[in-house]
């Protein structure tokens, strides 16, 4: 392969592609928008059914053909504001009666696309926390169910003074695991720091999978009680509510599994529908701001200018403008060619 590539670079005019190259000429001729190149971009980096599915969606052109109307809405909207202007300096009537209600119904469409389940979650892992006081079986329960030892398990509290996260696949959906320090006083200033982390892992797990007593679990969400050590006789039943399992004996591990599986998929998008990456959602929420103040303010040169930040900020959403440093990381994600 190497003199293969080294016969070809002798000849004039030819060299490798560089990563993504093919992808970005496509989008700097127009064949192509942004958000179709960060489709390819995820389509390539997909690991299970369900990220293939929402970036073939994206690559496909569903987030552009939406964009395209809400363009052509604002566009609209910005002549009418004009043609309102042009009229108040004509001397007849000072607005466009509707103008106002039509920019508040396009913000309040664009709002509710950001209220949507974000993409992160299908890209990164649902983060599924498992937590509670030391000795309560955390990492045994991490390790049944990553299928092999990742954290170390002793009978001594506060073994585990570090998360360990553990990357699955769990019935479709892609789950980061996370083991996390016994949640108590610390007796040091390590176990301290780990207990700090914990906290604030749990404030923000997408789902937390609770071993402790049930009247101390963290308010949240999404919460799984567990009622762990099921195996052991004085244990054998557990608290209302709560799920009785065992890593030893793997009693109540497929129920435990079924109730992450359900909960970590209510985060996430579903397989019909567009979702919005950071990136997207920052210049959606832009525009939504823009439009909000075009609804908000009766000054028509005021109007048209939000208008015109609205317009912007889905050019930049689209790729049509300010998007230099936003192509270099992209097209640096594929590989050679493509």
């Amino acid at each position: 392969m190497d003199s293969l590539l080294a016969a070809l670079g002798t000849l004039d005019g030819l060299r490798l592609a560089e990563p993504g190259e093919f992808t970005r000429r496509a989008f700097e001729n127009g064949r192509i928008d942004l958000t179709e190149a960060e489709g390819l971009a995820d389509l390539i980096e997909a690991e299970t059914e369900s990220q293939r599915k929402a970036a073939l969606a994206l690559a496909e052109g569903g987030l552009r053909k939406q964009i395209e109307q809400w363009q052509e809405r604002v566009l609209d909207l910005s002549a009418r504001a004009e043609r309102a202007i042009d009229y108040a300096d004509e001397g007849g009537p000072e607005s466009d009666p509707e103008l106002s209600s039509d920019c508040a119904e396009l913000e309040s469409e664009l709002k509710g696309w950001l209220a949507r389940p974000r993409i992160e979650p299908l890209k990164d892992g649902v983060r599924v926390v498992v937590a509670g006081p030391p000795n309560a079986g955390k990492s045994s329960l991490l390790n049944a169910i990553a299928g092999q030892e990742r954290a170390i398990v002793t009978d001594l509290p506060g073994t585990t003074r570090d998360h360990i996260e553990v990357p699955l696949s769990l019935r479709g959906v892609p789950i980061v695991l996370t083991d996390t320090a016994g949640l108590r006083h610390a007796l040091d200033q390590v176990e301290a720091i780990g207990v700090a982390r914990s906290a604030a892992l749990i404030e923000a797990a997408d789902v937390v999978v609770w071993l402790g007593e049930a009247d101390a679990a963290p308010a949240h969400p999404r919460l799984i009680k567990v009622h762990s050590k099921a195996d052991l006789p004085e244990r054998a039943v557990g608290p209302k509510g709560s799920i009785a399992v065992s890593a030893v004996s793997g009693q109540g591990l497929t129920l435990l599994l079924a109730r992450i599986a359900a909960q970590a998929t209510s985060v996430l998008p579903a397989e019909d529908a567009l979702a919005l990456n950071r990136r997207q959602a920052g210049h959606i929420e832009e525009a939504a701001k823009s439009l909000a103040g075009a609804a908000s303010v009766t000054d028509l040169v005021l109007v048209a200018e939000e208008l015109r930040l609205a317009r912007s900020a889905l050019d930049r959403l689209t790729g049509g403008a300010g998007v230099e440093d936003v192509l270099d990381a992209l097209f640096s994600r594929f590989c050679l060619g493509k």
